[in-house]
């Protein structure tokens, strides 16, 4: 009979959650049923690239929770990182965006912060708020720990791993005997 660990259980079991995490984040209601949403799971060489960009980003930005984070997703199994196309607009003319209407907000020109493009539809960054709960929702049930993190994004983005999305967030993943992002210091 063969033996299987812990800790190569722990992996799979891991990998498998974060494989639901991206159905949950796919399954999730999006307004008006468009689905904008874009998923990847990193683990391996790409999750650790991410790690070494989210300490160059906080060197260069003399921010230190760039470095924090950049520990955790080191110490991370993998990493799921959610975003959206929030330069889509949704049609309502509500103005959230700063525009008068919907077809203002299609025209305006496109800018790149330091992060993120904007501006962007709030209906599409709703949606990237529920598939990112619904995400987190489906590790905790699997008693994965995680932590939704923007620092993460800011690097996969400077990457290129997210195609479609202008905004998105990181989800790092651990199954440790202590949940190693709840005593974190800056």
């Amino acid at each position: 009979m063969p033996i299987m660990r812990s800790k190569d259980c722990e992996l799979e079991g891991l990998m498998d959650t974060a494989r639901l995490m991206m159905v949950a984040a796919r399954t999730a209601p999006k307004s008006g049923g468009v689905d904008d949403v874009e998923t990847i799971l990193l683990y391996g060489e790409e999750k650790d690239k991410l790690a070494v960009e989210m300490e160059r980003i906080g060197e260069e930005r003399n921010k230190p929770g760039f470095l924090r984070d950049a520990k955790n997703v080191k110490d991370s199994d993998a990493v799921v990182l959610i975003g959206v196309n929030a330069a889509r607009s949704f049609g309502l003319n509500c103005g959230a965006c700063g525009h008068n209407t919907c077809k203002e907000f299609d025209e305006a020109v496109r800018k790149r912060g330091l992060d993120y493009e904007g501006p962007s539809c709030i209906f599409k960054i709703l949606d990237l708020g529920i598939a990112l709960g619904s995400s987190v929702k489906t590790a905790s049930l699997l008693d994965v720990d995680n932590r939704i993190m923007y620092r993460i994004a800011a690097a996969a983005h400077r990457l290129g791993f997210l195609e479609k999305s202008t905004v998105s967030m990181g989800i790092p993943l651990s199954a440790k005997g202590k949940n190693i992002y709840f005593d974190r210091k800056t």
